[in-house]
């Protein structure tokens, strides 16, 4: 029988009411008060999220920097600055990914942060690509704690319970990392909204800033809620958007591939020859128009009743109003407004094409 993994924070969920699930080998919880209550409580409000089964690898040596850059599409020399972060991914000699990660440049070593599922297929795969940099590489996963406290007020929540000053926060810019006493804090997040991701490496600090989040009357919030927040952004999940047979491409992240920069990386021919002949498959995002969900896994279909493509994500839109799914389809159908179908129990239900994202946050 397969033992599943806590995190720290493991009694504090169950005092919380959280209803725990398996993920990734870990017990986590899915829910407290309610997948639309938490969703919410991010949109309008702060909720915080116990992400700590994510996997940290610490990169240092003098061949650090290029290391990376030959293991990741992105430009890794965009981050040579001390504090900023990079959003990437691993591919393999296919084109498809190994899985999306962020990169930190610390004072002088690199944090990559990993997604739990891959933790040991990521952790083989960094090691096996070694040969010829002097590098020295450090698995922390089992030592870091990560919180994530999201939504409008996160600035200032997070400022009080930690006791630095909101301003400090609220000036730190997107995808960058600051210590803060002996917290790593980094305003990333994966909800659409403003927020912040704080890196703790002690559980008992971890069970406290928890506490005091909780003591202020902010929203605990699940795996669910993540989900739906990420989706109704349309942030790629790794086994959705992105497997080892998606290449990045394929799911909108052409931002995120440098195929010009200098060195190679596993993979980039492929990907070059994808942007050159063009994309057999596009990630679109559509609006189900009924009530009812279409899943991962169910079939798209043309107007004319051909099928096409295959649903990637799907939930109800919490914020939107309407239930919303990713899909991969050919591109010939991707253009916004397209009207497409999807198979939802043996019935054809319409859906349209949106643009990419179905929601973003005010400035």
């Amino acid at each position: 029988m397969l033992t599943l993994r806590k995190t720290p924070l493991f009694e504090e969920h169950k005092k919380c009411g959280g209803k725990l699930v398996e993920f990734a080998g870990f017990e986590m919880p899915v829910q407290y008060d309610g997948i639309i209550a938490e969703h919410n409580a991010v949109r309008k409000n702060v909720g915080v999220f116990d992400v700590s089964h994510m996997g940290e690898f610490l990169v240092s040596g003098k061949d650090a920097l290029n290391y990376l850059n030959f293991l990741v599409p992105n430009n890794v020399r965009k981050i040579e600055e001390s504090g900023t972060g990079l959003y990437t991914q691993i591919c393999n000699e296919k084109g498809g990914t190994v899985d999306d990660l962020i990169i930190y440049k610390l004072d002088s070593d690199f944090l990559v942060v990993v997604n739990a599922s891959n933790i040991e297929k990521d952790w083989d795969w960094f090691k096996k690509h070694t040969k010829g940099f002097d590098i020295e590489l450090k698995n922390l996963s089992e030592n870091i704690s990560l919180l994530a406290v999201q939504g409008p007020n996160s600035p200032d929540i997070l400022a009080k319970v930690l006791k630095i000053s909101p301003d400090s926060l609220k000036l730190q810019k997107y995808f960058h990392i600051r210590k803060y006493s002996q917290n790593w804090i980094a305003r990333t997040g994966y909800t659409g909204e403003d927020g912040f991701e704080v890196f703790i490496d002690n559980p008992d600090r971890a069970v406290t800033i928890w506490k005091d989040l909780i003591n202020l009357g902010i929203k605990p919030c699940g795996l669910g809620a993540r989900d739906t927040l990420r989706l109704e952004a349309a942030y790629p999940l790794y086994g959705h958007e992105l497997t080892d047979d998606i290449s990045p491409l394929e799911a909108g992240l052409s931002w995120s591939v440098k195929l010009d920069k200098e060195c190679d990386f596993p993979g980039k021919e492929v990907l070059i020859k994808q942007k050159n002949n063009g994309l057999t498959r596009k990630l679109v995002c559509l609006k189900i128009n009924d009530k009812i969900i279409g899943r991962q896994g169910y079939k798209v279909f043309s107007k004319d009743r051909n099928e096409i493509g295959i649903v990637a994500s799907g939930s109800q839109g919490i914020t939107v109003g309407y239930p919303i799914a990713t899909a991969f389809i050919p591109p010939n159908f991707s253009a916004i407004g397209t009207e497409l179908m999807v198979n939802i129990r043996e019935k054809l239900i319409p859906a349209t094409v949106l643009p990419r994202p179905f929601y973003k946050k005010s400035s």
